[in-house]
């Protein structure tokens, strides 16, 4: 059996454009994986069988996808240990996925090269072919056109889960999205990211970069007073994080936070 770690990420920025011929809408944003993880444990069976997580679905369309693909038996025994809160904005159904399709790819005769095994990625979500990827990622187009980044990781980055929210759907999010008419001046917002990308030598410098398009908190505005250098919402929320310089600022924050709902200490993933 072969194991890995599924980590969750963080959006740095999410800027939003227009719907997108195909339904989908343009995106530019900026993805970090954080070592908030799951844990994947995957072997040949003799059957497709995911234990450890009753609500997956993720793991096994993505297997059985990489068995259509590669003309094989789904044919796979895997684990699933949680520990990224679900439905959070932070990936981690994604990132299972795009684990195991790893592991599972690894166990076949011929496996897929990576380029295939990305469009399968995208296939599934516009997220997943990120956690394929090594680093901090400039995500375009639909979200799975992929460019490294060279990023700072000087930074403790603390999430938040508020009490009593969970994340809406992801068409309901993007109906809000347009119908207050957010992807105005998407050209202009996009470039401005770019700007702010290149003037990013420290982990300082992430303040420069544009707030979500898609959602905010006043959790963030917690996060600052309580010294996050940045904060906001990642992906569709719910879920918000704080970047912090020192850890026992960020530690103090977590405590204090509590109160709003739990909390994660985590690091970049370089």
């Amino acid at each position: 059996m072969t194991r890995a770690r599924a980590h969750a990420k963080i959006n740095l920025a999410l800027v939003v454009g227009p719907r997108r011929p195909d339904d989908k809408h343009e995106v530019a944003t900026v993805l970090q994986a954080v070592d908030l993880r799951d844990d994947i444990a995957l072997e040949r069976g003799d059957e497709l069988s995911v234990e450890g997580f009753e609500e997956d679905t993720l793991v096994r369309g993505a297997l059985e996808a990489l068995a259509r693909k590669a003309d094989v038996e789904p044919a796979w025994s895997v684990r699933i240990e949680k520990r990224i809160p679900v439905a959070a904005g932070l990936g981690g159904g994604s990132s299972d996925a795009a684990t195991a399709l790893r592991l599972a790819n690894a166990t076949l005769a011929a496996p897929l090269p990576p380029e295939s095994l990305h469009e399968l990625a995208a296939d599934l979500g516009a997220d997943v072919p990120f956690f394929l990827a090594s680093g901090p990622q400039l995500a375009t187009g639909d979200g799975s056109d992929l460019s490294s980044l060279a990023l700072p990781v000087d930074y403790v980055v603390l999430v938040v889960l508020p009490d009593g929210q969970r994340k809406d759907s992801t068409a309901s999010v993007y109906r809000s999205f347009d119908g207050r008419q957010g992807d105005r001046d998407f050209e202009t917002r996009r470039d401005g990211l770019l700007h702010a990308l290149g003037s990013v030598n420290i982990g300082r410098d992430l303040a420069a970069l544009p707030p979500n398009d898609l959602a905010s908190s006043p959790v963030s505005t917690e996060l600052v007073r309580l010294g996050a250098f940045r904060a906001d919402v990642s992906g569709a929320g719910p879920a918000v994080y704080g970047l912090f310089e020192a850890d026992p600022v960020a530690r103090r924050a977590a405590g204090s936070l509590r109160r709003v709902g739990p909390t994660w200490l985590a690091r970049p993933v370089g």
